[in-house]
């Protein structure tokens, strides 16, 4: 493959890297600045696989000579940086060899019948990244994060989301009516209310496909939202905890909806 040239860039002051250091230290410098910083190899094949090309391509020094056949060509402009300045802008602890720069995606509409994950205020990245790969893995291809979640496209909600976000619908900054069009059951999740999960599995009444309404860590599933809700749906905890994480929670519900799916084809 051919492509560009790679660029070196060897002055920390480099406009590049500024923009670099706020992508990858502020969550939501990407609506300010309308890219995405995509950090490490795992996430930046992920994209690849799914069809992004990103504006930028950058590498560290070290790591370019054994991945140029891979990467070569691979975005329309690429960047050469010593490891110490890749090393520099990086959110990680252990800072990656490469990353991709990208436009940030503009929400798409929403699909009225798309089986969807309705995220409520959630505060934590590493609950939303979590969900995301729920969602990927049993085939909700939508996500709607109501106004109050964490950003979607924040570092920490990429990694944690380890490239689901690139098989999925994600729609950010949405209000209670942005639901209207949905064309779905809408399940809520909670923790003393409705019905069980496991019986809803097991006499088949949990519908399919469906909106799962996941809430706030601390308050859950708010009272408006709830009023929406086609059922309130529980899970049993024989252990006595009175709650499930929501990530977990998640997990569980999807999973349910998933068992159902496959049961019926």
């Amino acid at each position: 493959m051919t492509g560009p040239e790679i660029t070196p860039i060897t002055s920390r002051d480099n406009p590049l890297l500024k923009d670099l250091r706020r992508l990858a230290t502020d969550p939501g410098a990407y609506r300010k600045l309308g890219r995405v910083w995509l950090e490490g190899d795992h996430l930046c094949r992920a994209a690849r696989e799914r069809g992004v090309r990103p504006a930028i391509a950058v590498f560290a020094e070290s790591y370019w000579p054994g991945a140029q056949t891979e990467w070569t060509g691979c975005a329309d402009r690429m960047v050469l940086l010593p490891d110490a300045l890749l090393h520099g802008v990086s959110g990680l602890e252990s800072p990656a060899p490469m990353g991709f720069v990208f436009d940030t995606p503009k929400p798409p509409a929403v699909e009225a019948t798309v089986a969807t994950v309705v995220l409520d205020r959630l505060q934590d990245a590493g609950n939303v990244g979590s969900i995301l790969r729920s969602a990927a893995a049993f085939g909700f291809r939508q996500v709607i994060a109501l106004k109050g979640t964490a950003a979607l496209w924040a570092p920490k909600v990429l990694r944690a989301g380890m490239g689901a976000h690139f098989g999925l619908r994600l729609i950010e900054g949405a209000d209670l009516g942005a639901l209207d069009a949905l064309r779905l059951p809408l399940l809520a999740t909670s923790s003393h209310d409705g019905l069980w999960l496991h019986q809803a599995q097991a006499d088949r009444t949990l519908p399919h496909p469906c909106a799962w309404l996941m809430g706030h860590e601390g308050q859950g599933v708010s009272a408006q939202l709830q009023q929406r809700a086609t059922q309130l749906i529980r899970i049993v905890q024989p252990g006595g905890e009175e709650s499930l994480n929501v990530a977990a929670a998640a997990a569980i519900c999807l999973h349910a909806s998933a068992a159902i799916s496959a049961g019926s084809q």
